[in-house]
Protein backbone atom coordinates (compact mmCIF):
# COMPACT_ATOMS: atom_id res chain seq x y z
CA UNK A 1 0.00 0.00 0.00
CA UNK A 2 1.49 2.90 -1.05
CA UNK A 3 2.05 6.13 1.89
CA UNK A 4 -0.82 8.60 2.52
CA UNK A 5 -0.20 11.72 1.09
CA UNK A 6 0.28 14.07 3.85
CA UNK A 7 -2.26 16.96 4.70
CA UNK A 8 -1.28 19.91 3.85
CA UNK A 9 -2.62 23.69 3.57
CA UNK A 10 -1.83 23.73 -0.39
CA UNK A 11 -3.93 20.00 -0.74
CA UNK A 12 -6.91 21.82 1.22
CA UNK A 13 -6.91 24.36 -0.90
CA UNK A 14 -6.62 22.65 -3.86
CA UNK A 15 -9.69 20.64 -2.63
CA UNK A 16 -11.61 23.94 -1.74
CA UNK A 17 -11.04 25.28 -5.18
CA UNK A 18 -12.48 22.15 -6.67
CA UNK A 19 -15.47 22.35 -4.25
CA UNK A 20 -16.59 25.49 -4.96
CA UNK A 21 -16.27 25.11 -8.62
CA UNK A 22 -18.73 22.42 -8.36
CA UNK A 23 -21.07 23.92 -5.82
CA UNK A 24 -20.34 27.37 -5.37
CA UNK A 25 -19.79 29.28 -2.36
CA UNK A 26 -23.21 29.35 -1.09
CA UNK A 27 -23.30 25.60 -1.05
CA UNK A 28 -19.81 24.32 -0.35
CA UNK A 29 -19.17 23.19 2.86
CA UNK A 30 -15.94 22.33 4.81
CA UNK A 31 -17.25 18.53 4.32
CA UNK A 32 -17.68 18.82 1.07
CA UNK A 33 -13.34 19.53 0.97
CA UNK A 34 -12.70 16.62 3.83
CA UNK A 35 -15.40 14.13 1.63
CA UNK A 36 -12.78 15.16 -1.59
CA UNK A 37 -9.55 14.98 0.23
CA UNK A 38 -10.76 11.85 2.24
CA UNK A 39 -10.15 12.86 5.72
CA UNK A 40 -12.83 13.95 8.55
CA UNK A 41 -13.90 18.03 8.60
CA UNK A 42 -12.02 17.98 12.00
CA UNK A 43 -8.63 17.56 10.05
CA UNK A 44 -9.32 20.82 7.61
CA UNK A 45 -10.21 22.32 10.86
CA UNK A 46 -6.45 21.37 12.29
CA UNK A 47 -4.99 23.85 9.45
CA UNK A 48 -8.02 26.40 8.95
CA UNK A 49 -9.87 27.08 11.86
CA UNK A 50 -13.09 28.44 10.30
CA UNK A 51 -14.79 28.32 7.42
CA UNK A 52 -14.75 31.75 6.98
CA UNK A 53 -10.19 31.26 7.42
CA UNK A 54 -10.62 28.60 4.72
CA UNK A 55 -12.07 30.73 2.23
CA UNK A 56 -10.12 34.07 2.94
CA UNK A 57 -7.29 31.88 2.19
CA UNK A 58 -8.52 30.37 -0.79
CA UNK A 59 -9.30 33.98 -1.81
CA UNK A 60 -5.73 35.36 -1.20
CA UNK A 61 -4.18 32.40 -2.74
CA UNK A 62 -5.85 33.34 -6.23
CA UNK A 63 -5.27 37.05 -5.92
CA UNK A 64 -1.40 35.99 -5.29
CA UNK A 65 -0.92 33.56 -8.38
CA UNK A 66 -0.18 36.48 -10.52
CA UNK A 67 2.08 38.58 -7.97
CA UNK A 68 5.29 36.42 -8.99
CA UNK A 69 5.21 37.32 -12.63
CA UNK A 70 4.59 40.85 -11.84
CA UNK A 71 7.08 40.98 -9.33
CA UNK A 72 9.60 39.81 -12.07
CA UNK A 73 8.24 42.21 -14.31
CA UNK A 74 9.26 45.37 -11.23
CA UNK A 75 12.47 43.94 -10.80
CA UNK A 76 14.00 43.54 -14.56
CA UNK A 77 16.79 45.02 -15.61
CA UNK A 78 14.97 46.96 -18.45
CA UNK A 79 13.33 50.66 -18.74
CA UNK A 80 10.75 51.32 -16.63
CA UNK A 81 8.58 52.69 -19.44
CA UNK A 82 8.51 49.22 -20.94
CA UNK A 83 8.50 47.50 -17.55
CA UNK A 84 4.97 49.15 -17.04
CA UNK A 85 3.18 48.76 -20.04
CA UNK A 86 4.70 45.13 -20.23
CA UNK A 87 3.46 44.71 -15.93
CA UNK A 88 0.01 46.31 -17.19
CA UNK A 89 -0.70 43.53 -20.11
CA UNK A 90 0.40 40.82 -17.68
CA UNK A 91 -1.65 41.73 -14.91
CA UNK A 92 -5.16 42.67 -18.37
CA UNK A 93 -3.66 38.94 -19.75
CA UNK A 94 -3.93 37.04 -16.02
CA UNK A 95 -7.35 38.62 -15.26
CA UNK A 96 -8.32 37.44 -18.92
CA UNK A 97 -7.52 33.95 -18.49
CA UNK A 98 -9.06 33.80 -15.57
CA UNK A 99 -12.07 35.26 -16.18
CA UNK A 100 -12.49 33.06 -19.51
CA UNK A 101 -10.57 29.78 -18.74
CA UNK A 102 -12.64 28.88 -15.70
CA UNK A 103 -16.11 31.71 -15.61
CA UNK A 104 -17.51 29.34 -12.55
CA UNK A 105 -14.54 29.52 -10.62
CA UNK A 106 -14.23 33.50 -11.49
CA UNK A 107 -17.72 33.90 -10.69
CA UNK A 108 -17.22 32.28 -7.24
CA UNK A 109 -13.99 34.08 -6.69
CA UNK A 110 -15.91 37.44 -6.76
CA UNK A 111 -18.39 36.22 -4.04
CA UNK A 112 -15.57 35.65 -1.93
CA UNK A 113 -13.12 38.62 -2.71
CA UNK A 114 -16.69 40.72 -1.60
CA UNK A 115 -16.78 38.49 1.40
CA UNK A 116 -12.82 38.83 2.00
CA UNK A 117 -12.68 42.90 1.34
CA UNK A 118 -8.86 43.41 3.84
CA UNK A 119 -7.79 40.21 1.44
CA UNK A 120 -8.60 42.23 -1.64
CA UNK A 121 -6.90 45.69 0.08
CA UNK A 122 -3.87 43.91 0.64
CA UNK A 123 -3.64 42.25 -2.94
CA UNK A 124 -4.16 46.20 -4.61
CA UNK A 125 -2.27 47.44 -2.23
CA UNK A 126 0.66 44.88 -3.98
CA UNK A 127 -0.01 45.38 -7.16
CA UNK A 128 -0.12 49.23 -6.31
CA UNK A 129 3.40 48.49 -4.36
CA UNK A 130 4.94 46.89 -7.60
CA UNK A 131 3.73 49.75 -9.82
CA UNK A 132 5.35 52.68 -7.28
CA UNK A 133 8.80 50.16 -7.70
CA UNK A 134 8.52 50.74 -11.27
CA UNK A 135 8.00 54.68 -11.40
CA UNK A 136 10.57 55.19 -8.71
CA UNK A 137 13.44 53.68 -11.05
CA UNK A 138 11.61 55.23 -14.01
CA UNK A 139 11.90 58.82 -12.33
CA UNK A 140 15.55 57.65 -11.03
CA UNK A 141 16.80 57.16 -14.68
CA UNK A 142 15.34 60.17 -15.76
CA UNK A 143 12.71 58.59 -18.04
CA UNK A 144 9.54 60.08 -16.20
CA UNK A 145 9.06 63.20 -14.82
CA UNK A 146 10.24 64.18 -10.88
CA UNK A 147 6.51 64.32 -10.08
CA UNK A 148 6.76 61.01 -10.17
CA UNK A 149 8.98 60.76 -7.47
CA UNK A 150 7.54 62.96 -5.12
CA UNK A 151 5.27 61.15 -4.66
CA UNK A 152 5.57 57.77 -6.37
CA UNK A 153 2.82 56.09 -4.51
CA UNK A 154 0.35 58.55 -5.39
CA UNK A 155 1.05 57.89 -8.94
CA UNK A 156 0.89 54.48 -8.93
CA UNK A 157 -2.47 54.21 -7.34
CA UNK A 158 -3.61 56.85 -9.85
CA UNK A 159 -2.22 54.29 -12.95
CA UNK A 160 -4.32 51.58 -11.44
CA UNK A 161 -7.23 53.31 -11.24
CA UNK A 162 -7.08 54.66 -14.72
CA UNK A 163 -6.21 51.43 -15.61
CA UNK A 164 -9.07 49.31 -13.62
CA UNK A 165 -11.27 48.92 -17.16
CA UNK A 166 -8.44 46.10 -17.54
CA UNK A 167 -8.17 44.30 -14.49
CA UNK A 168 -11.18 45.03 -12.26
CA UNK A 169 -13.51 41.97 -11.83
CA UNK A 170 -16.35 44.01 -12.72
CA UNK A 171 -15.37 44.36 -16.52
CA UNK A 172 -14.58 40.87 -17.30
CA UNK A 173 -17.60 40.87 -19.80
CA UNK A 174 -16.27 43.59 -21.29
CA UNK A 175 -12.75 41.60 -21.96
CA UNK A 176 -13.88 39.33 -24.65
CA UNK A 177 -14.80 42.37 -27.18
CA UNK A 178 -12.37 42.63 -30.25
CA UNK A 179 -12.60 46.24 -29.36
CA UNK A 180 -10.72 45.93 -25.95
CA UNK A 181 -6.86 45.66 -26.71
CA UNK A 182 -7.13 48.61 -29.18
CA UNK A 183 -8.67 50.94 -25.83
CA UNK A 184 -6.26 49.16 -23.98
CA UNK A 185 -3.09 50.02 -25.89
CA UNK A 186 -4.18 53.87 -25.84
CA UNK A 187 -4.89 53.88 -22.27
CA UNK A 188 -1.19 52.52 -21.69
CA UNK A 189 0.16 55.03 -24.68
CA UNK A 190 -1.87 58.20 -22.63
CA UNK A 191 -0.41 57.00 -19.21
CA UNK A 192 3.25 56.48 -20.54
CA UNK A 193 3.34 60.14 -22.51
CA UNK A 194 2.07 61.46 -19.21
CA UNK A 195 4.64 60.22 -17.45
CA UNK A 196 7.53 60.66 -19.65
CA UNK A 197 10.33 63.61 -18.84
Amino acid sequence: MPPETPLTPDRILEATEDVLRRYGPAKATVVDVARVLGVSHGSVYRHFRTKAALREAVTERWLDQAHDELSAITRADAPAAGRLRDWLSALFSAKRRKAGGDPELFATYLALAEENSATVARHVETMVGQLATIVESGVASGEFTAEGAQDAHRTARALWDATCRFHDPLYAAEWSDPQVEPAFTAVCDLLLNGLRA
